[in-house]
């Protein structure tokens, strides 16, 4: 049985969702780097960054460990709204997004570095925006400097009246679902 976790991955909040697990983990970020020409969704692509961050992993691990590798993508009419990085696209994607109903999906692929064993998960959640004014999505992206989040937001620190309602788990729209990695790690 490898000892060790290790999140694959530098984002804080998927962090923190590990944190209140209260399983110990290292963190070391992989240094894959994702393809952000695809623009068209689908499962296998998801869960084939999702590998490919944890095994840019493995060879960095001195001992046997379990290596969790996850993306996030916001997806709307198929199409994958990727980071902004920039004012101008955090805009134009809140835009897409506004009145809109669309879906998170996270991938999370879990590999035991000793056996090379490796299981995969998709979560996916419902996300329906408000209508938002020019002026909401501008004071969004001025407060909050969303641009390197999928989609151009965080549900878990968006204002009251831009999110209509969600369905499914809420921590696989903020980045993880800890229901879907307890299950991997079980396994």
């Amino acid at each position: 049985m490898a000892g060790k976790i290790i999140l694959a991955s530098s984002s804080p909040r998927r962090a923190d969702i590990l944190k209140k697990l209260n399983i110990g983990f290292e963190i070391i970020p992989s240094p894959y780097v994702e393809d952000h020409t695809m623009t068209v969704f689908s499962y296998d692509f998801i869960e084939n960054l999702a590998y490919n961050k944890a095994k840019a992993v493995v060879p960095l691990v001195k001992e046997p460990s379990i290596i969790i590798g996850a993306d996030t993508v916001v997806v709307l009419d198929n199409e994958i709204l990727g980071k902004p990085g920039n004012y101008e696209n955090a805009f134009n994607m809140l835009k897409k997004l506004s009145g809109k109903t669309h879906i998170v999906v996270t991938s999370i692929v879990v590999i035991n570095s000793e056996t090379n064993k490796i299981k995969k998960n998709s979560t996916t959640s419902k996300v329906t925006f408000e209508n938002l004014t020019d002026e909401q999505i501008k004071y969004y992206i001025e407060n909050y400097k969303p641009f390197d989040k999928a989609g151009s937001y965080g549900i878990q620190e968006i204002p009251e009246g831009y999110i209509k309602s969600y369905t499914g788990d809420l921590e696989n729209i903020i980045g993880i679902s800890s229901n879907s990695l307890l299950k991997l790690l079980k396994a």
